[in-house]
């Protein structure tokens, strides 16, 4: 039975909250009386499953059951964790959290205030332990951040719990030790929010440019290696200390106005608004979403192949689905051996949007390696001198896959001997055929450079599978050579 979550206010926040949830397999309950909020967490979901797959290297859990409640009871019943993510006023947090304990009082309960400090935010709970800030950043369903904010009052085994449970969701929670207004992040955006106000309300800079400054330079910088890391490399090889010794005293130059607030008031809102219209008004907010989460994908699949920041993040959820996945067994042997599941990823695709023609091979080998390995011809054999060779293959491209697709192979075994093995496989989406591939491998000794006879062990696995697909029905494309006009 799936896990059951349920999010609390359907926006933008509670909306990535609900996609992240349902795309890592939990049931989700979303309560907000906004008619619009089905619509609304759709679109957002919508993007999520083109983007948060696209990060993934092994295959996603099948996606949870989303359900609309039309009331908080309904919602928070059998809910293990809870997220609320309504408006930033207290008293209405304070009412929804006292509703919500009269009828879950044990289950664990985030708020994604960026803002409140959990003391603020259990002043009238009636189970302040359980009570705590997750504080997540936009787009919740690709960014791994949360601030993980808990008060004296809260039970610290309980905030472990939490703390558990976003990293199965793939996320990264920052314990934050102390309670704070704003917490971590949001306290130093401010401080170059307001600084950026200042500069466009002074006429120094546009939006746009300082967009420019932040995404041309320093932005990249910050994105994969933070603040401290990022000065310490600028003090070059003395290090931290030198940078402090040669910049230190600029803190006490007049360059900021960090203390200080522009007025707020209408010109200045027009002001911001008309430059930022001006600057990306001609596209809609979901182009600019897509925009941001394809760029996401790319800057975060870079980090994951340097098993850097982020992408470490990626990385260890990666390992930890494959640890939780069912261990290899020996299929049913009345039917094409299932032995692989797919996603096609970024890397996977050409030009044209599809899955490009060196992957269907990739995919024909995964199940290659995923049947060698059942036979006990994997990777400890291969270290031992002996390994099989593909000496032909036949590929016949059936259907187009796309960035996301969830891919599966089977293999069907054709015959095999001492030192041959014919295999047909089968690659698909949703049961549709994407590609045939029909191998032929030869067994190699890899040390003399030629053929040699299987190991007994080897072909005392293989020897059931071949005898019980001898019975199967023969596929149709078998033996086809190239140019060869399809069968009807």
């Amino acid at each position: 039975m799936a896990r059951k979550a349920t999010i609390i206010g359907g926006g933008v926040i509670g909306g990535g909250w609900a996609a992240r949830f349902l795309l890592s397999g939990w049931d989700v309950s979303v309560y907000d009386p906004d008619p619009e909020a089905p619509r609304k967490i759709g679109e957002v979901l919508a993007n999520a499953r083109a983007a948060l797959p696209a990060l993934a290297d092994v295959p996603m859990p099948p996606e949870g059951r989303l359900t609309f409640a039309n009331n908080l009871k309904d919602a928070v019943e059998d809910s293990e964790y809870i997220q609320e993510s309504v408006s930033e006023r207290i008293e209405l947090k304070h009412r929804v959290y006292a509703e919500i304990q009269a009828h879950a009082p044990d289950a664990l309960l985030g708020s994604s205030t960026s803002g409140y400090k959990p003391s603020q935010l259990q002043e009238k709970s009636t189970n302040p332990e359980v009570l705590f800030v997750a504080h997540p950043f936009n787009p919740v369903y690709l960014l791994p951040l949360v601030e993980v904010v808990p008060s004296p009052k809260n039970d610290l085994q309980r905030i472990e719990e939490a703390k558990e449970i976003l990293r199965e969701i793939g996320m990264y929670p920052l314990h934050v030790r102390k309670e704070i207004d704003a917490h971590i992040a949001d306290r130093f955006l401010e401080a170059v929010w307001r600084e950026a106000l200042w500069l466009v309300k002074d006429g120094v800079a546009t939006t746009e440019e300082i967009d420019e400054a932040i995404r041309m330079g320093f932005g990249l910088r910050w994105g994969q290696m933070g603040l401290f890391d990022t000065y310490r490399v600028a003090g070059g090889e003395a290090g931290m200390k030198h940078f402090m010794a040669q910049f230190g005293p600029c803190l006490s130059w007049p360059w900021t106005k960090l203390m200080d607030v522009p007025e707020f008031n209408d010109e200045l809102v027009d002001l911001i608004a008309g430059q930022s219209d001006a600057q990306s008004g001609h596209m809609t907010i979901r182009e600019m979403e897509r925009i941001r989460d394809q760029n996401l994908i790319g800057f975060l699949r870079v980090l994951k192949e340097r098993n850097w920041g982020a992408g470490k993040v990626l990385l260890d959820h990666d390992a930890r689905r494959a640890a939780e996945a069912p261990a290899a067994k020996l299929p049913a042997l009345d039917a094409p051996l299932l032995l692989s599941h797919m996603q096609v990823l970024p890397g996977w695709i050409d030009y044209n949007g599809h899955m490009t023609e060196s992957r269907y091979l990739f995919a024909s080998s995964e199940v290659t390696n995923a049947f060698l390995g059942l036979i006990g011809a994997g990777l400890d054999y291969v270290a031992a001198g002996r390994s099989y060779y593909t000496a032909e293959s036949h590929i016949m491209h059936l259907g187009e896959a796309r960035l996301g697709d969830a891919l599966t192979g089977s293999v069907q075994v054709l015959g095999a001997d001492e030192k041959r093995l014919h295999l047909f496989m089968r690659i698909e989406r949703d049961g549709a055929p994407v590609a045939t591939i029909e191998q032929m491998l030869l067994h190699v000794d890899t040390v003399n450079g030629g053929t040699c006879p299987v190991a007994p062990e080897v072909l005392a696995k293989l020897q059931p599978i071949v005898t019980a697909h001898a019975a199967l029905p023969q596929p149709k494309d078998t033996g086809r050579y190239v140019g060869q006009r399809k069968s009807r």
